[in-house]
């Protein structure tokens, strides 16, 4: 069980992008996803802004969206990376997993990962992530790296997208064959 103190609004720019896009995506349509809460019991509690300062996860977060994009399954998680290195520990097993098994059902799993210092989002499929881990668990690197990431997966931001995953998604797809 980790414990949780607020850092501020870590993230959370990332997150409203993301969250007004699938918004609009539901809006018109396109998608619907959800964020997917993480369970915490407060264990601090400030009064006067009655905000929790102190609390504990219940249980380990699988991923930070789920949904379905035109009838297919979808979860993914989203990182963000102030270098153009990304450490692999930042992933952890539990969602990794999850994610596996999430395709072995039908569906889609990815990352999307928003390189901070250049200002540019990718989509990262599952299938990447493995093989930068597994090349760690053969002795190798314990991260990966910006010139690593496929740049055709970079997500755009069009109109009232913000973060316009739904063409990298088709991109992906259409690589299965």
């Amino acid at each position: 069980m980790g414990t949780w103190k607020t850092r501020g609004l870590r993230g959370s720019a990332l997150e409203d992008m993301i969250n007004y896009t699938n918004d609009s995506y539901r809006d018109k349509g396109l998608a619907l996803i959800q964020k997917v809460p993480t369970p915490i019991t407060p264990i601090e509690i400030d009064k006067n802004s009655k905000h929790i300062t102190l609390a504990y996860f219940d249980q380990k977060s699988t991923v930070d969206y789920i949904g379905a994009v035109q009838g297919i399954p979808v979860c993914f998680d989203a990182k963000e990376c102030a270098a153009d290195t990304f450490p692999l520990q930042n992933i952890h097993e539990h969602q990794v997993s999850f994610m596996n098994d999430f395709e072995v059902q039908g569906g889609l799993a990815f990352f999307i990962i928003h390189y901070t210092v250049r200002d540019e989002m990718y989509y990262v499929p599952i299938r990447d992530v493995n093989a930068f881990r597994k090349r760690m668990t053969d002795g190798g690197r314990k991260s990966f790296t910006y010139d690593e990431v496929d740049k055709s997966y970079l997500i755009r931001h069009e109109g009232e997208f913000p973060v316009h995953y739904l063409e990298q998604i088709q991109l992906d797809l259409d690589s299965r064959g």
